[in-house]
């Protein structure tokens, strides 16, 4: 009788965990479609993102030229001069973003934050860890 007892526990066992694999391949499912649809959503931001970023560019570029266009005529110089000013102006103020840039962004970061990021970075593009 044991073994009949045995054998009923075995087999009841297994439907449980049958019965939870399924349920966990359904989560997986879900899980899976949920993540294919916030990458559409992600791409699709980081497209808009990049258009306003080449936009703004080009807007950054016009109003250089304007900028140049009136340096020259207000100071009464010649072009050559008028472009040295402004691109010296640009370095300027390129160092002084990338020199705060650099400070915001300096750590130290926690292991915990490194390996949380790694992870969702590794989630999100599908690559197995």
């Amino acid at each position: 009788m044991k073994s009949k007892e045995q054998s009923q526990g075995i087999g009841a066992a297994a439907r449980v965990t049958a019965l939870a694999s399924s349920i966990m391949d359904l989560h997986v499912r879900i899980a899976l479609k949920e993540v294919s649809r916030e990458r559409r959503r992600l791409i699709s931001g980081g497209i808009f993102l990049a258009m306003g970023g080449v936009l703004m560019l080009f807007t950054l570029l016009a109003l250089e030229i304007v900028m140049i266009i009136w340096v020259q005529n207000a100071f009464n110089l010649n072009i050559q001069i008028a472009l040295l000013m402004i691109a010296l102006l640009d370095i300027i103020l390129a160092g002084i973003s990338l020199r705060l840039g650099g400070y915001l962004t300096k750590g130290p970061y926690l292991p915990e934050t490194i390996e949380g990021l790694t992870k969702s970075t590794k989630a999100v593009f599908g690559k197995s860890q």
